[in-house]
């Protein structure tokens, strides 16, 4: 008897806890029967279910990301790019979610990545490489976002949040943009340094001319100094030579026998009875 009973509660109890289930606070549960949906709890608590009758299907209601894979894009200009975008979102209709995807979580991805594809598709081949770099990202993923809503409304689920997180240009666009770049940042060099020549000529032509001037009235002001000191210095000579004509002949007589005399091997060949050698010889006159 005792097997007996042990045998039964076992029973029991295995009875018990596959008619028992719960439902977390972060999951939507559907009953089934047969695979016919019956109710839907979306309250978190302890529930129960006719044992191998019903079988219970839970999904996450939580936020989802779908982080999809980096797809290349043609721009406007025909232009490859490489976007890595994200997608958040979640299930409001668990109903519609398990008719329509049979709660395959898979194949829903699939599905919504290839809307967002779709749409990314079309936005970039609308616009240029710089319109999808920098100025109409924000549009882009409104857009987005806006025609995912249209076509997932029969999965049962909602687009939170649709982002762009990369824009990478491909190898041959971005030798392109780098070559491009090369070429505009080597112009403007070009412009700068002819500018600077420019400049320089300028600068150049206008030192010279000012120091033409400054030689010019260097050259003007020392010729006038120097005539002026010419002046005194006849001058000084007239002065002296009127106090005492003999003297100053014989000093300035002295002097040029120094300077002709000065080296030892200096040969002069003159008759003695010249002017220069007047004092000398005093019977020249």
């Amino acid at each position: 008897m005792q097997k007996i009973f042990i045998v039964i509660g076992a029973a029991l109890f295995l009875v018990l806890s596959s008619a028992l289930y719960t439902v977390d606070e972060t999951q939507t549960a559907i009953k089934l029967r047969l695979g016919e949906i019956v109710t839907v709890e979306d309250k978190p608590g302890l529930k129960f279910k006719m044992p191998f009758v019903n079988n219970v299907v839970k999904f996450d209601n939580r936020i989802q990301t779908l982080d999809a894979p980096a797809e290349r894009f043609l721009t406007g200009e025909k232009k490859n790019v490489i976007v890595d975008s994200y997608v958040k979102w979640r299930i409001v209709d668990a109903e519609q979610f398990y008719k329509s995807t049979g709660g395959n979580l898979a194949r829903t991805s699939n599905r919504l990545a290839q809307i967002i594809k779709t749409g990314l598709k079309s936005e970039f081949s609308k616009r240029t490489i710089a319109d999808v770099v920098s100025g109409e990202r924000s549009e882009i993923m409104a857009n987005i976002a806006q025609l995912a809503k249209k076509d997932i409304g029969e999965f049962g689920i909602e687009i939170v949040d649709v982002r762009i997180k990369r824009i990478d240009l491909s190898q041959e666009v971005s030798n392109s943009v780098y070559r491009r770049m090369q070429a505009e940042r080597q112009r403007v060099a070009k412009d700068f340094r002819s500018k600077g020549a420019e400049e320089a000529e300028i600068i150049r032509a206008a030192a010279d001319k000012e120091r033409t001037i400054i030689l010019a009235d260097a050259y003007r002001d020392s010729e006038k100094i120097r005539g002026e000191g010419d002046a005194v210095s006849a001058n000084n000579y007239a002065q002296a030579y009127n106090q005492n004509a003999d003297f100053y002949s014989f000093y300035r007589s002295l002097e040029s026998y120094k300077k002709s005399f000065n080296q030892q091997n200096d040969i002069m060949v003159l008759n003695p009875n010249t002017e220069f050698f007047r004092h000398f010889n005093p019977e020249v006159k």
